[in-house]
């Protein structure tokens, strides 16, 4: 019997006659594959990958002052602070903190990049000291201080000796992420491995998808070396085109390489079954893809050096992926015929085999066809109360609070800040004016630093708070905060400097100065990242909508997808404040938790939930369709388009939450905050949301879900018996 062919509409073209060549010109596709790979690879050896720079990150009023103080060419010495305390908790003794000090003075005379190391000052109690080690500005390496203090630190055993500054706490997080990322990268390959043979239950069929995603990782890493000239790359972007370009490698694979398996298993030869695949799963590939890439393109809009360079590295691995898809896997089936399905682990072949029945599926599915309402109203109160923490949402960046307990430089950090309040928090006010306004611009300063000081918001600037420029035009000064990073009156502070304190202290002069620092850069991060967010979401979920609208010639399955696609992100960002802000499951995740969610993190999920939703998405709707297309009355379409499906959504579904929640056993909150949002919510997409909340819409709306389309069906009444379905007239 010859196998049924779908229409293919215009973007099941495209896919199609990609498959036709590639499945007649085998070897061609499969070298052209690889000589792209190769040549992408060589890419990245020949070309240096261009880094972000400070200048990069610059936004509103802090990137103003940070821009003058770059112009001003301070000396902008970076800072170690050495920190001795007395180990027994009492004050230590000042003549051998005087030792400690002519020791470590010493011994860092020779040591590359240092420029100056100051004498031992104290804090109001007397109970600690505090050495700086000013290094020029081009050092990024700490080791040395480190090395000779640890040594000072032997030599008294007495006193408790630590060093730390933005230097040593920088490595030890890029030691950290790296070390992490190299764990999650050992542990997921594995993973993802075996339940590519649980899903097809043969070594070879498993591979294939794990190649595809590997090629196009590999590839996308070789482009994004030139692609850095154009838009500097992040230090996290790496990992983005790896997290990606895994999940949309297997998951595009499997949807193809499932659907080929299905058609031969219905009679067809391969090159038709490869052929019904591309028309069928290869139009589900381009449209979720073009999903992904436009969900992706919405952090443009926020912009920034963090969202502009993992928003490019994400749509180019996305991009490699769905062309690999359609060219090279049709190629490769083919070529491998029935061999894809060999060799057979005979245990994992049945348990594959039962799972792809889809026996689940229909246990789930016969109550939600059949009582729609209730299923359609409890699913959805669940979801809204997961989703309802969402609204008292808090975000701040991460600092010291954020960081693991286990990095000793942070630790000794918030020590020093904590017996040293002008190592915390600070704001710096920036003033550029004519060598002429100098004297001026100070005494205004002095005056600002006095005023301040009288408030609650600031505390005493220290004794060199104020700096000049050499060029004698821009003159800056520190203002310390008695809030910690994360306490939000530390914002407020900057903001009561902005709107009333600096205007009062210019005014009637011609300079405009600016107010920089941790804390005013990461106010100015999230005013602007709040701003934009809903442009985001507008651009994100309008692009979705033409785009399924397109796909599907239906505005209410366009609405319908946007829909759930804004659900699935409410439940992410609930979960997220749940568990990260008000600390549940905190032991069992190993963090504590600082109060707030990463400023980044939310707007990075959101695109990231949305574009890979729609690969279930896309897939379990193209499959309905073309039940219906087919004869099928909507609710039996609904029931036979989602059981068809469940084992493919189910095998993709898992790679990517055992992806995802790899993370949430990796040391930095970052990284454990976009396991746990992503890993949840895609299980409860790909379970609540696909099989009881979509099938329970879709037939509630019955033959409205195509408006304004309608469904071609064949002439003749369609008849329900059992066991199957036949046409009558």
């Amino acid at each position: 019997m010859s196998p049924h062919r779908p229409h293919p509409g215009l973007l099941a073209r495209v896919p199609l006659r990609a498959a036709r060549w590639s499945a007649t010109h085998p070897w061609r596709a499969i070298g052209a594959w690889f000589a792209f790979v190769a040549v992408a690879v060589a890419l990245a050896a020949f070309i240096p990958t261009k880094q972000t720079t400070d200048a990069d990150y610059r936004i509103g009023d802090s990137g103003r002052a940070a821009a003058m103080q770059s112009a001003g060419h301070f000396a902008n010495d970076q800072i170690e602070n050495i920190l001795i305390q007395a180990r027994d908790g009492g004050p230590p003794p000042a003549r051998e903190v005087a030792q400690v000090a002519d020791q470590i003075k010493t011994d860092l005379a020779g040591v590359r990049g240092v420029t100056h190391v100051t004498p031992p000052q104290w804090n109001a109690g007397h109970e600690a000291a505090l050495i700086e080690v000013h290094v020029k500005s081009t050092i990024d390496d700490a080791s040395q201080i480190q090395a000779r203090t640890a040594a000072v630190a032997r030599a008294h055993a007495d006193l408790r000796v630590r060093e730390a500054g933005d230097i040593s706490v920088n490595t030890a997080i890029n030691d950290r992420v790296a070390t992490d990322l190299h764990s999650a990268e050992g542990i997921s390959l594995p993973i993802t491995i075996l339940l590519m043979l649980l899903a097809f239950g043969a070594l070879i069929a498993a591979g294939v998808p794990v190649l595809l995603a590997i090629t196009s990782v590999a590839a996308t890493m070789g482009i994004a070396a030139p692609l850095s000239h154009l838009i500097h790359a992040e230090p996290t972007v790496t990992s983005m085109i790896v997290l990606i370009g895994m999940a949309v490698g297997v998951d595009y694979s499997l949807f193809y390489l499932k659907r080929e398996r299905e058609e031969r298993a219905k009679g067809a030869t391969t090159l038709e079954a490869v052929e019904i695949a591309a028309a069928t799963s290869g139009h589900s590939i381009v449209v979720s893809g073009a999903a992904v890439i436009a969900s992706m393109a919405g952090l443009f809009i926020v912009g920034g050096a963090t969202f502009d360079s993992l928003a490019s590295g994400a749509i180019v691995v996305v991009a490699v992926a769905v062309i690999g898809s359609v060219t090279v896997l049709p190629a490769l089936l083919v070529k491998l015929g029935r061999w894809v399905d060999r060799p057979r682990l005979p245990l994992l072949w049945r348990v594959n085999r039962r799972i792809g029945q889809g026996g689940i599926s229909r246990r789930i599915l016969a109550p939600v066809v059949h009582r729609p309402v209730a299923a359609l109203v409890v699913s959805v109160a669940v979801l809204a109360a997961l989703a309802a923490p969402a609204l008292g949402i808090k975000i701040h960046d991460a600092n010291l609070d954020t960081l693991p307990s286990s990095i000793p430089q942070a630790q000794t950090l918030k020590a020093a800040a904590a017996e040293f309040p002008s190592q915390g928090s600070t704001a710096v006010v920036v003033a550029r004016g004519t060598a002429a306004q100098h004297d001026q611009i100070v005494h205004d300063l002095t005056r600002l630093g006095s005023t301040a000081a009288a408030t609650r918001w600031f505390d005493e600037p220290g004794q060199h708070a104020i700096e000049t420029s050499p060029d004698g035009r821009t003159v800056q000064m520190t203002l310390p905060i008695p809030y910690s990073w994360s306490d939000d009156r530390s914002g407020e502070a900057v903001q009561q400097l902005r709107d009333h304190l600096m205007p009062d202290a210019f005014a009637g002069t011609h300079v405009k100065p600016a107010v920089g620092g941790d804390v005013a850069e990461s106010l100015d991060f999230a005013t602007h990242q709040s701003s934009r967010l809903p442009f985001v979401i507008g651009f994100v979920l309008l692009l979705t909508l033409v785009m399924m609208t397109l796909a599907f010639r239906s505005l209410v399955v366009a609405a319908i997808s946007s829909a759930l696609n804004l659900l699935s992100v409410g439940v992410a960002f609930g979960i997220l404040t749940l568990v990260f802000q008000h600390g549940w499951f905190a032991g069992q995740l190993g963090f504590t938790s600082a109060g707030f969610v990463v400023d980044w993190i939310p707007l990075f999920v959101m695109v990231v939930l949305v574009g890979l939703s729609m690969d279930y998405n896309v897939f379990v709707l193209s499959r309905t369709r073309e039940h219906a297309t087919a004869g099928l009355p909507t609710r039996l379409a609904v029931q036979r388009g989602i059981t068809d499906t469940a084992g493919v959504v189910t095998s993709a579904a898992a790679v990517m939450v055992s992806v995802f929640a790899i993370f949430i056993t990796l040391s930095m909150i970052e990284m454990k905050m976009i396991g746990v949002a992503l890993a949840a919510s895609i299980l409860i997409d790909a379970t609540l949301i696909r099989l009881v909340i979509l099938p329970a819409a879709l037939v509630l709306l019955g033959e409205r879900a195509w408006w304004p389309g309608r469904i071609r069906r064949p002439s003749g009444e369609l008849v329900e018996t059992e066991p199957e379905l036949v046409r009558a007239g």
